[in-house]
């Protein structure tokens, strides 16, 4: 029987096999159909690891806003939003711990991911995870809260399917619209990096796997 380091080498050269399907979506943009698909379960596993340390929540903007998107995070740094504004912390708020540790199989996907998109060494030291329910979205925004706009983005999509916009480097920009199935992966970097992005309304449905919901793993190099 494979040990886990062997069975783990085998899920990633399946997901570097050729065949997989590259839609660019603008100069340094890429969505990778289906890549995350056949590690989806171990994906999941390790979820409820964090979930068991770290359960969602709804954050606060610093606008008062109750998001409508349930968050939690992994790694070393977590992303938070309340009263006092958007920022890394190393410590989860409701706990005062650490957030739970990265699996070890996020962060080789992550970095597989980022390097057949074209952005080779990425190590993510942060893992935002959102779970949208049916009517749920996020608004068009950047991601600028990192030291480092030279690491790309890793976006993994498990669950409901959902329309992810991909927009310009100014906010009055038309967004593509781009439907996203269980297993998608987008990276976006380089002159990318900073353009807007958010999600649609989620649609009303069940997975097999997720249920009622949509989980999208957001990988970042923060620090």
């Amino acid at each position: 029987m494979p040990n886990e380091n062997e069975r783990s080498g085998d899920l990633l050269a399946n997901l570097a096999a050729p065949g997989r399907e590259r839609v660019a979506l603008g100069p340094d943009a890429v969505l990778l159909a289906g890549f995350a698909a056949d590690a989806a379960t171990d994906l999941l596993a390790g979820l409820e690891t964090v979930l068991a340390a770290a359960p969602f929540r709804h954050m606060v903007t610093p606008g008062g806003h109750r998001m409508s998107v349930a968050m939690t995070s992994a790694g070393p740094l977590g992303w938070v939003t309340d009263r006092s504004g958007y920022r890394y912390e190393p410590h989860d708020p409701e706990t005062g711990r650490p957030w739970p540790l990265l699996p070890a199989r996020f962060a080789s996907l992550a970095a597989l991911a980022a390097k057949t998109a074209g952005f080779p060494g990425f190590a993510p030291d942060s893992c935002l995870i959102n779970r949208y329910e049916p009517g749920t979205q996020l608004a068009l925004h950047q991601d600028r809260n990192e030291r480092d706009f030279a690491q790309p983005i890793v976006s993994v999509s498990l669950g409901l399917p959902a329309i992810f916009l991909f927009g310009g480097p100014v906010r009055g920009a038309r967004p593509r619209r781009v439907r996203l199935e269980h297993g998608d992966v987008v990276v976006w970097g380089g002159g990318a990096r900073l353009h807007f992005h958010g999600v649609a309304p989620l649609a009303e449905g069940t997975h097999p796997l997720t249920g009622r919901c949509r989980i999208n793993l957001t990988f970042r190099r923060a620090g």
